[in-house]
């Protein structure tokens, strides 16, 4: 008898951000399959056996969960935030697409959590109030000419922005880079919102005008939100608020 796979987001980091479907799915579970540091967040009990793996084999991972559910198990796959957004549910589907036939009839199910782009947008106001994209600056799977692209595009359709990986060990120049194009695109003072390790005790969030923006502002574990030119800053004793109006004027 085949069991089921069911794809969930943990959220940004904060147990109670957790939705209460992704916490029944995970009371239900016989197996959890995911990255090391996101299946350290399941606890551990009688009748769950724990599958941590190394980051870049999201496809390894998702064919040991088809194969596991396959075998009668109850498996979850966990990833950070949302599981659609930049995680485990595209790799799941990309293997079932070139996997054995049985596999597409699996009961497979996609549960939606709180990705980091929308607490931190929380945090600081509302700066996704109007249209806006989200953009990957990881050159894992893509090449940086087509990041490029997309970055002048963006900028050019004056969309708020929330870029996800920006800056890591292996490649810091990929985000110097995107804030030299956000410069000679913009040419503005917009904000730039820098939310790190959103929702955990070492959350940290500023507020930097675009010219003033540094690459060391981030790093793998920060989420960076740049608005468009509508969006607005309402100073105040404490934190500022960051919000994009809902209409723009012609």
């Amino acid at each position: 008898m085949s069991g089921n796979v069911t794809i969930v987001g943990l959220g940004p980091g904060a147990e109670r951000l957790v939705t209460p479907e992704v916490t029944e799915a995970l009371t239900m579970a016989t197996d959890v399959v995911g990255y090391i540091p996101y299946v350290a967040r399941v606890a551990e009990r009688p009748g769950l056996t724990l599958h941590p793996s190394d980051n870049r084999v999201e496809l390894d991972r998702s064919r040991l969960a088809l194969d596991m559910a396959m075998r009668g198990k109850r498996v979850v796959v966990v990833s950070s935030g949302d599981p659609g957004v930049f995680a485990m549910a595209s790799a799941v589907f990309e293997a079932v697409e070139a996997g054995p036939a049985e596999w597409r009839d699996l009961d497979i199910r996609v549960l939606p959590g709180i990705t980091a782009m929308l607490a931190a947008a929380a945090r600081a106001g509302a700066p996704l109030g109007h249209d806006f994209c989200a953009i990957n600056l990881s050159d894992n799977l893509k090449p940086w000419s087509l990041i490029e692209k997309r970055l002048r595009l963006a900028a050019e359709a004056d969309f708020a922005m929330a870029f996800y990986n920006p800056r890591s060990r292996s490649r810091p120049e990929g985000f110097a880079r995107t804030l030299e194009i956000l410069n000679d695109a913009c040419g503005d003072t917009r904000p730039v919102i820098f939310a790190r390790s959103i929702s955990t005790p070492q959350e940290d969030i500023r507020v930097v005008p675009l010219p003033h923006c540094t690459p060391e502002m981030a790093d793998m574990r920060t989420v960076v939100v740049v608005g468009s030119s509508t969006t607005r800053i309402i100073e105040r004793n404490g934190a500022p608020i960051v919000y994009t109006p809902r209409s723009v004027t012609p």
